[in-house]
């Protein structure tokens, strides 16, 4: 854990106890204790434990990170009981919106000190304990999850080898900082859809503005779970979603024509149900961010650029790469322990002819199969602009238009928009910036005339209100990532990628348990 995640983390643990200072003060009144201990951080809980007259050692397992909030909400709840406050609504106040209710029970002049004693006195029903212990771990792991961390699987091999499928990971949310959810009122546990249904898993009649607290910025070569971008619009079918989506389908049926692909389905809704979704509901996606806000980035050879100079090499990147052997048979276990090859996997490797492969290979596995000798060849298999078939310019990759001729291994250069940063539009980059304009930021943009016009004026100036990144899959030949989509906005971002605490394949791989995530 960074020294920033520890700061937050205590920041918050002292929040929980100062913030609900004035009401105790009102609250130590009536049982002849000194307002001011109620504005010391723990030693007002100390209080409230001796006058409660409950274990002491609860007050040192308030400092357990994340746990200890939940004790210090048990504190609180032990201690509005001793004023004869009972039910579930009053509980939940106490946990929930303690700095309003404190002061209105301090305040209150029909509400008295019963003290523990009182407490003794009152009993819950068994139907009662459960129904708290229930709903205070559903509350509980919902403001873990939305906080602190939560859990992801690896449903797809993009970020192979640095992460393989079904690794178990835990996502820091407060790396960058929490994220208020957009859409406050759903079923918990569930992301976007009820599983078994084509439903919907939340409601927007509460709709919240982008909002993040304790911010901190992405920083280059994080591995970051987002929000997939392009995933506002989607075919609402298990075969699309995600797997396919929207925008590729809408380009694919109209030949490389996005508003005529999209014509043609919104014309045939049972076989494209749309489901629009807000940000926060949009399917979750894990890459690494190979240029931050302000970077320009190109991609020659396959290999990444930053500002001019040569972008870092994730040690477990890998790309296809065309192999000629010396001829012997390739054994199964020398390939998966030298080279990270499953012999049995289509996706790592397939025979051309003969002794010649396509391999995923990483660079140290290809150097090393050079030097072993059992590479006669070794060449990276790149996507170079002059082998693309003049007809297919608009469909190969981002920003999907026949002026910009590049591929996932030769594209760019390219500015990351940063926030409060003065972009110049012209016919050039207008299809670069088009859609963080327009849809990320909210605004109305077209060209009129040889003119833009911003928000129905007449303008070639904008200011960005967000900062972007650019996200890669390690595995550079096999990922859907911004070669394909572009820019992920900040509002985007989830978490950081942090440890894998499982792993399992046909068993659990041990050596992965525990990992941290680089």
């Amino acid at each position: 854990m960074t020294t920033n995640q520890i700061l937050i983390l205590s920041l918050i643990s002292i929040l929980l106890v100062i913030l609900p200072a004035f009401g105790l003060s009102k609250m130590f009144q009536k049982v002849s204790v000194p307002a001011w201990k109620a504005y010391i951080p723990f030693y007002n809980t100390w209080v409230m434990l001796d006058v409660a007259k409950r274990p002491k050692h609860w007050f040192f397992w308030q400092f357990i990170p994340v746990a200890g909030w939940f004790v210090t909400m048990g504190i609180f709840i032990e201690w509005i009981k001793c004023f004869g406050k009972f039910s579930f609504w009053e509980h939940a106040l106490t946990c929930l919106l303690p700095f309003i209710y404190f002061p209105y029970v301090g305040m209150d002049k029909n509400t008295r000190f019963i003290g523990p004693e009182g407490v003794r006195h009152y009993q819950k029903s068994t139907i009662r304990e459960w129904v708290d212990a229930g709903i205070f771990a559903v509350v509980a792991a919902t403001l873990i999850r939305t906080f602190i961390f939560e859990a992801y699987t690896i449903p797809t091999g993009s970020m192979e080898k640095t992460l393989l499928i079904n690794d178990f990971l835990f996502v820091s949310k407060i790396s960058y900082g929490p994220r208020i959810p957009n859409t406050p009122l759903a079923i918990p546990f569930m992301h976007h859809t009820i599983p078994g249904t084509s439903s919907r898993s939340y409601s927007e009649i509460i709709k919240l503005p982008y909002s993040r607290w304790f911010e901190s910025p992405v920083k280059r070569n994080d591995v970051v779970v987002f929000n997939f971008p392009t995933g506002d619009t989607v075919i609402n079918r298990p075969e699309f979603q995600s797997a396919d989506p929207y925008y590729d389908v809408a380009r694919r049926l109209g030949n490389g024509n996005l508003d005529a692909g999209r014509q043609m389905i919104l014309g045939d809704p049972d076989t494209y149900p749309l489901v629009i979704r807000p940000v926060d509901k949009r399917e979750n996606y894990i890459k690494r961010c190979v240029a931050i806000a302000g970077d320009t980035l190109e991609i020659r050879d396959g290999r990444v650029y930053i500002n001019g100079e040569a972008g870092y090499v994730p040690p477990f990147s890998q790309i296809s790469y065309e192999v000629e052997t010396s001829g012997q048979p390739l054994n199964a276990d020398v390939m998966k322990e030298d080279y990270h090859i499953d012999i049995e996997n289509p996706e790592e490797i397939a025979v051309l002819s003969g002794n010649k492969y396509i391999m995923l290979l990483t660079a140290d596995a290809a150097e090393k199969m050079k030097t072993s000798g059992l590479a006669k060849s070794i060449t990276p298999q790149l996507i170079k602009p002059e082998q693309v078939d003049p007809r297919l310019w608009g469909q190969v990759c981002y920003p999907y238009d026949t002026m910009h001729k590049w591929t996932i291994d030769e594209f760019g250069p390219i500015w990351i928009p940063a926030k409060g940063a003065t972009l110049t539009l012209t016919p050039q980059n207008y299809t670069l910036y088009e859609r963080a304009i327009r849809v990320y930021e909210g605004n109305t943009l077209e060209q009129q005339n040889g003119q833009f016009i911003i928000n129905g004026q007449p303008s070639s100036q904008y200011t960005f209100k967000m900062n972007y990144y650019w996200m890669m899959g390690d595995n550079r030949h096999g990922s859907q990532d911004s070669r394909f989509w572009g820019f992920v906005p900040e509002d985007h971002i989830v978490g950081e990628a942090w440890i894998i605490w499982m792993s399992v394949n046909n068993g659990i791989r041990w050596n992965r348990l525990f990992r941290s995530i680089k």
